[in-house]
């Protein structure tokens, strides 16, 4: 087993504010990527991860993670949760929430099929809810796209 490496969070910060990539701190500190990264989060440095499971709440197979419905879930997600993202793709995820709500539809999964359109039921229009949560986040009109 390896000894602990010591980081100095000071000289990290430093380092990092300077632009220095991950690769590039971890042969300074003479540490693995993933190190640099854990020291990066004990630093305050990282930005918290973000939590999709409200917008994606099952677990999706590999080949369907990167899917257009999947990345379009992950993106309101992000916006609704204060995450800025390229405009290219918030106007994507906006434009396909919206087509699903204003035709009555919602999102599905089922392991190894992937993701289908389905009639939306009232009782949770995850469409409409992530939609929604995006929206307000970006102090859209609910009506907007």
């Amino acid at each position: 087993m390896g000894r602990k490496a010591l980081i100095d969070q000071e000289e990290l910060r430093r380092l990092a504010g300077r632009g220095l990539s991950n690769a590039e701190l971890a042969a300074r500190f003479g540490v693995s990527e993933s190190g640099i990264l854990q020291a990066k989060r004990a630093a305050g440095l990282s930005k918290p991860m973000l939590d999709h499971s409200r917008a994606i709440p099952w677990k999706l197979d590999r080949a369907h993670s990167q899917s257009g419905p999947a990345t379009n879930l992950r993106n309101l997600s992000s916006v609704a949760q204060g995450r800025a993202i390229p405009a290219e793709k918030l106007n994507t995820a906006l434009r396909w929430a919206g087509r699903l709500v204003a035709a009555g539809l919602d999102i599905s999964y089922e392991s190894g099929r992937g993701f289908t359109e389905v009639p939306a039921s009232t009782d949770d229009w995850l469409a409409a809810r992530v939609l929604a949560e995006a929206r307000r986040a970006l102090d859209l009109p609910e009506e907007q796209a």
